[in-house]
């Protein structure tokens, strides 16, 4: 299942019940409503340069867009075209030292298949690679990683040997199929950007799969070993895994999964060097947010930010099971919601993690709402 399916999937199955209070002195605006013709439903979030400038990718348009927002307003870098240039960049960007941007199509490309792309800052694209289905993967969701020699990594959610989705890597000689999952028991359908520590593993999840059906977190080592460090139960653990990890200093990783949790709305989690998981907030499907379907950011506290697709506010018209919010969970687990979407000029259903500055700003997306429910670009200043 792609996530754009989960979506509306998710979208038709919460419900609303509890209520949270939200955070006081929380500054929320909009730097960019889409119109449509610049651009719309944005489903990745953004990333900054050192300047502050920040960048990312639309579904709108004609195929989708790549671009840039500053302080005079937003720039469309790279318009796709429907065409062997790639279609649908559902993921986000990678930026080099030299302000190049990398990213992924979803299809498109010579097979239509999905393609790895490279936009200069001159707004010039070259498709590095078209993916080839079959065995060699294809339908790639989840933005890219670099390593330190210009080495890309990367998932896709569909192909390899078995059609569940592979990790792969390109480097100046081409393609190389990593992994390819086989759904039992070792994962299916990897959506989230993968994270990679010092000596080379590669670490994310699957929405699919594991032991028992319901996703998994994983391990791929230097060595092309796979192992499973945690499946998922399907019931207060949480279920179906649709964002990348992250990792503290201590090597205990947090996550989201969009489902599962006392309420099935999802759940927030730990999981430490033993494996051992723990849940460290379930949403309850009410005021206080539902389905996190993103990453999370962490902070020098130890707090996590991230937003939720559903829950929070409700809107008859634009998203009646509720539009999402942006929360703040404690290393006590207790959860803030910093703001709760309304579903008009401020935008409804986040599907992207967030950007946290020095100051403490938070940047991010919605899919929908905005001037011409078209989605938007936000800033929560602290």
């Amino acid at each position: 299942m792609t996530k754009t399916r989960a979506l509306r999937a998710l979208a038709a199955g919460v419900l609303l019940c509890a209520a949270m209070p939200t955070a006081a002195a929380q500054t929320y605006s909009v730097l960019h409503s889409f119109t449509g013709t610049d651009g719309g439903d944005p489903f990745a979030g953004v990333i900054a340069d050192p300047a502050g400038n920040l960048f990312g990718t639309t579904l709108g348009g004609e195929a989708g867009t790549v671009y840039k927002l500053d302080q005079t307003g937003l720039t469309v870098l790279y318009a796709f075209t429907n065409a062997s240039d790639g279609v649908g960049p559902v993921s986000g960007l990678l930026r080099d030292a030299a302000g190049n941007l990398y990213g992924t199509t979803s299809s498109g490309g010579h097979s239509g298949e999905g393609t790895i792309y490279k936009v200069d800052p001159s707004g010039t694209e070259t498709v590095l690679y078209s993916f080839k289905g079959g065995k060699y993967g294809w339908n790639p969701i989840a933005a890219l990683i670099r390593d330190t020699t210009g080495d890309l990594y990367g998932t896709t959610g569909s192909g390899g040997t078995a059609n569940h989705g592979t990790i792969f890597k390109l480097d100046k000689s081409g393609q190389t199929v990593l992994h390819s999952f086989r759904d039992k028991p070792d994962g299916n359908n990897p959506q989230g950007t993968l994270i990679q520590d010092l000596p080379g593993n590669l670490y994310g999840a699957t929405a699919y799969g594991g032991a028992l059906g319901f996703g998994a977190v994983f391990k791929l080592d230097t060595t092309g070993h796979l192992t499973i460090l945690y499946s998922f139960t399907g019931f207060g653990d949480g279920s179906e895994p649709m964002a990348g990890l992250i990792e503290d200093t201590s090597g205990n990783f947090y996550g989201t999964t969009s489902l599962g949790g006392t309420s099935n709305a999802g759940v927030v989690f730990q999981l430490d060097a033993a494996g051992m998981e723990k849940a460290l907030y379930s949403f309850t499907g009410g005021t206080d947010g539902a389905n996190p379907m993103a990453a999370l950011v962490r902070d020098a506290d130890g707090n996590l930010y991230g937003t939720t697709f559903a829950g929070g506010l409700a809107s008859a018209e634009q998203c009646p099971s509720g539009c999402g919010v942006v929360f703040k969970i404690d290393p006590a687990g207790t959860e803030t919601v910093l703001y709760s979407f309304t579903g008009g000029a401020d935008g409804a259903n986040p599907t992207a993690g967030l950007l946290r500055d020095t100051a403490g700003n938070l940047y991010g997306t919605a899919t929908r709402g905005g001037a011409s429910n078209n989605g938007v670009v936000f800033k929560i200043a602290p």
